[in-house]
């Protein structure tokens, strides 16, 4: 799912719970995984500002920046969580709008009962066998009734919501104030995910790392139910002919699934993380006139590996989540490095370009993202970033230094429009004079200069000839991350060992 879940009273579709709802004042603390959906299976619910962040050393802390970066290993046991916040706010010196503790405004926000408001009219009993497991014909008539559903999707969209608001207005608040670009998500991710009912381990996978990412939404069990009402309603209206019994009954089994098996994974996290963090904006910088490097200070120990990235929340535009990627491999001083370029209408981006600065408070989700490195099967690398997406490049080739790359041949195409948009030019080729490994090959499109490649990033790594037996990972935006995933393979690398975040979900 791409939303946050909605909250109501009433549960008549009957949903398998774990061990009670996963309610956000429950979990110390406070991140579209955010969750990766099956191959070849769920819609990307790619962030709206598809601006995978880029990679920068943060400005050191005066009294405590690390002599070297060490990389720690892979956690064998997920983090400890404390028992309780601080009686006093975390970031009591905090000069910035948004201070972080009891009583502030995202403390009063997220404490609502999203569960209450007026009695609901009891609804009818689901009918029997919708507590069994979907069968083969179930998906048939799911595929059948989605054809005709999507040319619809708009308008069905908008009634599903229209539903949900209407008979659960509580639940209003846990949603944007401009549901443009979120309401597509919810509905969109439980078709996808209904569309791949029988690739069960696969869609268990993407939905037990959905169900992780929602907690940050404040989702909680007792909406999972509501959720299905609405959408098997919405359902019923745009499907004309093709709903009847027989396929609402189908609806009603993968929707079953889909809602045990996110809650359950929701339950199971709460056990050792907390649903999100905060944290302090420490040090900001302006690299070009769009692009800021944002050092963060996690209220706690934040658990992510190079590669990965958080989803974010300003006190700008709350409950507007975008993810970022983290620019620097995991640091023993425990801050975070995020690379942001503000884009056109993204409101999340221009204000951390252009309104964040030290003593602001985020909230990240927990890290997600499967583009990290598999130090086990030890093929060289081929890696492309274009513009920020230069970030979890970085800090992958940061990971390979620290953990010892291996035997390792690395190549880097760094690309940009313009000659002054490689902004980590500098720090990369640092890198390549200390590892003589690495090669790094800075592209850009728009012109010409000496030292620098010419053209896009996918015909740069073309001309370079076979990448066979090579690992490959791209970053930046998607149609060239797509784009070079099919130079990449037409040039020899195995489908199957190209790695990148398209198609992971938030």
């Amino acid at each position: 799912m791409g939303t946050r879940q909605i909250a109501v009273k009433t549960a008549p579709l009957r949903v398998r719970a774990g061990r009670g709802s996963v309610a956000v004042a429950a979990v110390p603390g406070m991140p579209e995984s955010e969750a990766e959906p099956p191959a070849g299976v769920v819609e990307p619910v790619v962030p709206v500002e598809p601006e995978p962040v880029a990679v920068v050393e943060p400005e050191p802390e005066p009294e405590s920046a690390p002599t070297a970066l060490v990389i720690p290993p892979k956690p064998a046991h997920p983090p400890v969580v404390p028992p309780a916040l601080p009686a006093a706010p975390l970031f009591p010196e905090a000069p910035g709008l948004n201070w972080a503790g009891p009583g502030d405004h995202w403390s009063r926000a997220w404490a609502m009962d999203t569960l209450g408001g007026a009695p609901q009219a009891p609804a009818a009993a689901p009918p029997a066998g919708a507590e069994e497991p979907p069968t083969a014909r179930d998906v048939e008539l799911i595929r059948a009734s989605l054809a005709v559903v999507e040319p619809l999707a708009d308008r069905a969209t908008a009634h599903f919501y229209a539903l949900i608001f209407l008979h659960h207005p509580e639940v209003r608040a846990l949603f944007p104030a401009a549901m443009d670009v979120q309401r597509d998500r919810l509905f969109r991710s439980l078709l996808m995910a209904a569309r791949s009912a029988d690739d069960l381990p696969g869609l268990t996978a993407y939905l037990t790392r959905l169900g992780q990412g929602h907690r940050k939404y404040g989702t909680l069990t007792g909406h999972y139910a509501p959720v299905g009402e609405c959408l098997v309603a919405a359902l019923a209206k745009y499907c004309g002919p093709k709903w009847d019994a027989e396929t609402e009954l189908a609806w009603r089994r993968v929707y079953g699934l889909v809602a045990t098996v996110m809650s359950e994974a929701a339950e199971e996290a709460a056990r050792t993380s907390p649903p999100w963090w905060q944290a302090e904006v420490v040090g900001h910088q302006l690299r070009t006139p769009d692009v800021a490097v944002l050092t963060l200070r996690p209220d706690q120990a934040y658990p992510y590996r190079a590669g990965q990235y958080t989803t974010l929340e300003t006190p700008w535009w709350p409950r507007v989540w975008r993810p970022f990627s983290f620019a620097t491999a995991p640091r023993p001083d425990g801050l975070l490095t995020l690379h942001v370029k503000a884009v056109q209408a993204g409101w999340v981006s221009n204000a951390l370009v252009h309104r964040a600065g030290p003593g602001d408070v985020l909230r990240l989700g927990p890290a997600a993202g499967s583009m990290v490195l598999d130090h086990e099967h030890g093929a060289d690398l081929v890696c492309l970033g274009g513009g920020t997406g230069i970030a979890p490049v970085t800090a992958l080739v940061e990971e390979l230094a620290e953990h010892g790359r291996g035997g390792r041949a690395v190549d880097v195409f760094y690309g940009a429009r313009r000659q002054d948009g490689l902004y980590e030019l500098d720090r990369l080729r640092e890198l390549a004079s200390g590892n003589p490994w690495l090669t790094v090959h800075p592209v850009v499109s728009e012109e010409q200069a000496v030292g620098l490649l010419a053209g896009e990033l996918p015909d740069a790594v073309s001309r370079y000839g076979s990448w066979a037996g090579r690992d490959a990972y791209l970053s930046g935006p998607a149609a060239m991350v797509r784009r070079g995933a099919r130079a990449l393979t037409r040039a020899g690398v195995t489908p199957g060992r190209v790695f990148h975040d398209l198609g992971e979900g938030v």
